[in-house]
């Protein structure tokens, strides 16, 4: 997926971003928030070649001749982690959003069943004076649960019941589950993709991945130790006392260290055939017979699956250790912080407040808190997304950019079939299959099909943490009813607004929100380089990821299915080993030895490499077509080719804290911004050619890697 800064979401939401374990392949964050107060009117970024900072040399550091004027003059807001030429896009989408849900939450008798839904939702997150009332009275019943387990068999009743109540179950991501212990939801089968079928995830950790506990470096030691604070902060504010409050976070940590022990690592779960862990229910009662898997079905209301994908196997045999270990009280602990914890940006000031304390500030670098307007309009656009996306593709997506994004992808689609017949190192069998695969791509602009109809989510104005748990007790059981039935091919995983795309290797889809087919990244009343510059580069990374280290695995219909021959796989590992090793590197924004691993990276690398190549491919036939070519000069005194690269690298400017840039490094496979223009362009004897490089200058790399 686009999914830069899907680490963000991590601190910001206790929620995961995305639904698949062989996640959909995205190339953009999804773009920074403002730290504009409610008034004030956002401005949209839109691109000048003239921003350029002439005192630096383009052959030295593109990214920062192309950004430095821009970086300068756009600091970090208090309250955001980063900032993009994206963030006024992301602002300007919130406002759309929070018109619709204002005009909703007017108690009008005539307003319609989704009105309300949106309405109500909006009403109950706002009511802060309401919610400060009520104290903790919403999370009474909840840990009233967790007391009343009077065994460990009782434990797997209430990991179902919190899969119902707090969102995360049915997504597996980059790490894990958000989830306690085990997530679950309906997966489209790796062997098979018109069906769908019951998969079972790892997860169970509250920081952002395994590395988290188990790294040993000063650094990692001290987040460890304020997250062991944090922990008995929020038992103290959820009603426990000091000395209780304190077991409980050691108990907490010893349990989530041990279930990050056990977990795949994240370079291991991006290969899809190190998670298609085909089982039988008879098997997986034998691998984890603690859990009560038929009560478990039974209760999250399983359809019959006919077989089950299990994502990490030698996680549940550890679990099952673990649950055996453990006595009751602890396991009580665990699930006492899990309710806290997935609870606390619904409750009070104070409980809201430490939660961004440790997640947002500690872990993110963010020096204030978002305006609450911003965190509600995200919370329903995340549980009623459908039903905000028609009003905001209403006013924001007309037919006419939906055509010319149409015509866009069909442009660099063409590329793509193009470079494939080019290729010296692919047979002509693997080219054969490869265009057959590109041929099947289905390309998704702007929103849905069909919406998603949300009669059945019961939402009221009394209670925001209750409309979350209807939400998201909906949203787990749609995902659990998948299992059994054909593939729904019309589906979406972002909302119309989300500022990012994807591609889906399993739907053979590339996916394109309205959110992102706005300024900077696609203009209107812009020419085609600056176009094929910004959002033409990201279409052709959508599409490269069908085709990169782990996307070629699967074919044309979605099924893992090896259709390389021996010798072209073993030429496309050689050029990725290229990519990996380009980015194996330090990442000094990150802090002091914090290196990037290229074998995270490497499919987002490649979809970034390529892309690129197929945009500017593209953009010249259209030139051509208009009877010009890249080297033309337009009124601005650029050369068609310039103002590519330079919107490419405009469209990526970022102000990034250092503590969000090393939990993208620790846990995101796309890299940060700066190697996402220089380590590409450095390795295109056409940038060269359009800024005049000379072999031994920065950007020109004396090994330069190509795969696409």
């Amino acid at each position: 997926m686009t999914r830069f800064f899907a680490a963000v979401a991590l601190c910001l939401a206790t929620s995961a971003a995305f639904t698949q374990t062989m996640p959909a392949r995205s190339v953009r964050p999804a773009a920074a928030n403002s730290a504009a107060d409610e008034t004030s009117v956002p401005k949209l970024e839109h691109f000048d070649a003239n921003l350029v900072d002439k005192t630096l040399d383009p052959c030295n550091d593109f990214y920062k001749y192309s950004c430095n004027k821009w970086l300068t003059t756009n600091p970090i807001p208090a309250d955001q982690v980063y900032w993009s030429t994206g963030s006024g896009l992301e602002l300007w989408n919130e406002g759309v959003l929070r018109d619709t849900l204002e005009a909703a939450s007017k108690n009008d008798p005539n307003r319609t069943v989704v009105q309300q839904k949106i309405g109500d939702y909006w009403a109950a997150c706002m009511d802060e004076s309401g919610i400060e009332s009520a104290g903790l009275k919403p999370l009474q019943s909840e840990l009233a649960r967790v007391a009343a387990l009077q065994s460990k068999k009782d434990i797997t009743l209430e990991i179902a019941h919190l899969q119902h109540a707090f969102p995360g179950a049915w997504q597996p991501g980059d790490n894990e589950s958000s989830s306690p212990l085990f997530g679950f939801t309906g997966q489209q089968d790796y062997d098979n993709a018109s069906m769908v079928v019951a998969q079972i995830d790892q997860a169970g950790l509250s920081l952002p991945n395994r590395d988290y506990y188990l790294k040993t470096d000063d650094k990692s030691k001290e987040i460890l130790t304020k997250y062991r604070t944090h922990l008995q902060k929020m038992f103290v504010l959820a009603g426990e006392s000091e000395s209780q409050a304190a077991a409980d976070a050691g108990t907490v940590i010893e349990l989530e260290t041990a279930l990050a022990q056990a977990q795949m690592d994240n370079v291991k779960r991006r290969d899809p055939k190190n998670i298609n862990n085909k089982m039988s229910m008879a098997q997986i009662r034998a691998l984890a017979p603690s859990i009560d898997w038929d009560g478990y079905l039974k209760a999250v209301n399983a359809p019959a699956s006919d077989h089950y994908i299990v994502t990490s196997p030698d996680f549940f045999r550890a679990e099952e250790k673990l649950i055996n270990s453990h006595p009751l009280d602890h396991w009580q602990a665990y699930f006492r912080w899990q309710v806290i914890h997935r609870s606390a940006p619904y409750l009070t000031k104070a409980i809201v407040d430490e939660n961004f304390d440790f997640f947002s500030h500690t872990l993110a670098g963010a020096e204030e808190q978002r305006p609450r307007w911003r965190r509600c309009v995200a919370a329903a656009d995340r549980d009623l997304g459908d039903a905000l996306g028609q009003a905001y593709v209403d006013r924001a997506f007309s037919p006419q950019s939906k055509a010319r994004t149409i015509e866009m992808v069909h442009a660099v689609e063409t590329a793509l079939s193009s470079d494939i017949q080019s290729l010296s190192w692919m047979s002509p069998v693997t080219k054969q299959q490869a265009v057959v695969k590109l041929k099947g791509i289905e390309d998704k602009i702007g929103y849905p099909s069909h919406w998603r109809d949300y009669s059945s989510v019961k939402i009221a104005r009394d209670s925001y943490l209750t409309n979350v748990a209807q939400a998201t007790s909906f949203e787990f059981e749609r995902w659990v009813a998948k299992i059994g039935k054909p593939v729904d091919r019309a589906e979406w995983t972002m909302t119309p607004p989300t500022i990012n795309a994807y591609y889906d290797p399993q739907l053979n889809t590339i996916n394109f929100p309205a959110g992102i087919l706005q300024p900077p990244y696609f203009d209107p009343t812009k020419d085609d380089a600056v176009n094929f510059g910004a959002i033409g580069m990201i279409i052709g990374h959508e599409i490269i990821h069908g085709f990169d280290d782990q996307g070629r695995k699967f074919d044309d219909k979605g099924n893992l299915r090896d259709w390389w021959t021996a010798d072209d796989a073993k030429k496309y590992d050689e050029r990725g080993k290229c990519i990996s090793d380009e980015y194996t590197q330090e990442v000094p924004d990150a802090g002091a030895g914090v290196k990037q691993n290229g074998l995270l990276t490497q499919g987002e690398d490649t979809a970034d490499n390529g892309g690129i190549r197929l945009a500017l491919a593209a953009l010249e036939f259209a030139l051509k077509q208009q009877g010009k070519s890249l080297d033309d000069k337009g009124d601005d005194g650029w050369t068609y080719r310039q103002r590519f690269f330079l919107s490419n690298a405009y469209s990526w400017c970022a102000n990034v804290r250092q503590q969000i840039a090393r939990l993208i490094v620790t846990t995101d496979p796309h890299s940060l911004p700066e190697f996402r223009i220089n380590n590409v362009i450095s390795n295109m004897p056409e940038f060269g050619q359009a800024f005049g490089c000379k072999g031994g200058q920065k950007m020109v790399r004396a090994n330069a890697c190509r795969v696409w």
